[in-house]
This record gives C-alpha cells, sequence and structure tokens, in this order.
C-alpha cells in the first residue's frame, strides 16, 4: 500500500545526536524528554535525546531538530521515507532518519530548518 500524503509534527526541543562506546551502559540523561532513541550496534551506542539532557564531556553532534511523521503507520506502507527526503534532497537539506514501530522520525539541523519545513510544505505536507 502506498501513502501519498502524511501529516507531519515539529518537536519543539533541540536535540542531539551523541556516540558513547559500544560496552557503555544506557546512561540515565538518555531518557527523559519528548524524544529519545538508543542503539547499540557492535561499533556504538548512539543516543538521539534532548540536546539540554546531554553532559559536556559526551561525544555529540547538536543542533537538530526533529519532524515526527503522525501514525501509526503500517509495514505495509511503502515509499514515506522517501516521500519526505525527495525533496529535502533536493533543497540540500541532510536528514537523520530514526524509525519506531508506530512511525518514523526525520532529524534535520537548527540551520537547515526553515529550508526544510518550505521544501516539505511545497510538496502538500502538513507540519504542525
Amino acid at each position: 500500500m502506498v501513502r501519498t500524503s502524511v501529516d507531519l509534527v515539529l518537536l519543539e526541543s533541540s536535540f542531539a545526536v551523541c556516540r558513547l562506546p559500544a560496552d557503555e551502559p544506557e546512561p540515565g540523561w538518555a531518557q527523559p524528554g519528548s524524544f529519545s532513541s538508543v542503539t547499540r550496534t557492535p561499533q556504538e551506542l548512539s543516543i538521539v535525546c534532548e540536546a539540554a539532557s546531554v553532559p559536556p564531556e559526551v561525544e555529540a553532534e547538536t543542533g537538530w531538530r526533529c519532524l515526527m511523521v503522525e501514525g501509526p503507520l503500517a509495514f505495509t506502507e511503502i515509499g514515506i521515507l522517501s516521500s519526505l527526503t525527495a525533496p529535502l534532497a533536493t533543497a540540500g537539506v541532510s536528514v537523520f532518519a530514526i524509525s519506531t514501530y508506530a512511525t518514523d522520525y526525520l532529524l534535520v539541523k537548527e540551520t537547515s530548518l526553515e529550508p526544510a519545513l518550505s521544501s516539505l510544505r511545497g510538496e502538500g505536507f502538513r507540519i504542525r
């Protein structure tokens, strides 16, 4: 099933993408806030969380804003991420994508937020 449009919600906080050693336990500071994501691989422990929660000694890329696709989305829906990322790529906006069981999230740098929103609105996406 191909969905032709989705609505997006711009989360209010500023976010950080953090990198910790792969064997590091999940830190308590990673969980509070409106959105967080923790991913462990053999190479790293990657955390996305509100920037205000990140201790200064942690390796982090700050200054991200988060757009949530209003869900839930079925696993059978095709092309949702590409329908969002294609216009952003055309506008020269880099994204960091995260998917959950229910929906997708796109993080864009705060410095690219206005071009990102303009591009998505130009494609007919509603953003609140």
